[in-house]
């Protein structure tokens, strides 16, 4: 096949959407407050408002627009400044993976991107299948506990996925990424496992350290 009729058969297949590049990952699912203050991003969340159409949130990895990012709808604008600043809530709703940037989306000032979706039929299904195995959630919870932290999720632990817990195991931002890439959901569930469980050694050793500070300068009862 001629490979400039096999790309435009691949673009054709693709979806042009406006994007916000952040330092950040976006979960589907995940509810995401933003202040909005550039001009290009307060004309995107505007165009958005009017047409009802979501936009796409790339992560930026050293400070560069990776291949993957999740897209957003805008949930409300809850307050505009005079000078056209705003504060919005958004929730994202699937993976993507950009095929092409684009500097400009087309007569505006922001940013676009051809993209590609991850099968949300296959990732439903991926989820559905594989429930958040308790000792998952058992880790997760002794890991808040050794914090002195507490997380509450709006929905019940039975619905919970990887996704729900990915923001809160101190993952980085790489790891968050390398998250998002994965459209299993067991295989998200055992990377999440295996770095609650390195995590986890750590703090315990870091309680443990805690325990024997406080102790110095107090009277200690050794067998000789």
């Amino acid at each position: 096949m001629d490979l400039w009729v096999e790309r435009c058969q691949n673009i054709f297949m693709s979806e042009l959407i406006p994007i916000f590049p952040l330092e950040a990952v976006v979960f589907p699912g995940e509810e995401l407050n933003l202040h909005i203050f550039e001009p290009r991003y307060k004309q995107l969340i505007n165009a958005c408002s009017e047409s009802k159409a979501p936009f796409g949130i790339p992560t930026v990895l050293d400070q560069n627009t990776g291949e993957l990012g999740t897209l957003v709808e805008l949930k409300e604008i809850v307050n505009v400044e005079a000078d056209g600043q705003m504060d919005i809530r958004t929730q994202g709703l699937k993976v993507f993976r950009i095929r092409e940037l684009m500097k400009l989306y087309p007569g505006k000032l922001y940013s676009g991107a051809l993209v590609d979706y991850v099968s949300q039929a296959e990732v439903l299904t991926s989820v559905a299948a594989s429930p958040l195995p308790s000792g998952l959630l058992a880790d997760f919870k002794k890991l808040h506990g050794l914090l002195k932290v507490e997380k509450k999720f709006p929905k019940a632990e039975a619905g919970l996925t990887s996704f729900d817990l990915a923001h809160h195991v101190g993952l980085t931002l790489k790891q968050e990424f390398e998250l998002l890439g994965m459209s299993d959901e067991s295989a998200r569930q055992e990377f999440l496992r295996y770095h609650l469980h390195q995590v986890l050694q750590v703090v315990i050793q870091m309680e443990s350290l805690k325990e024997k500070i406080k102790l110095n300068g107090h009277f200690k009862k050794l067998s000789s």
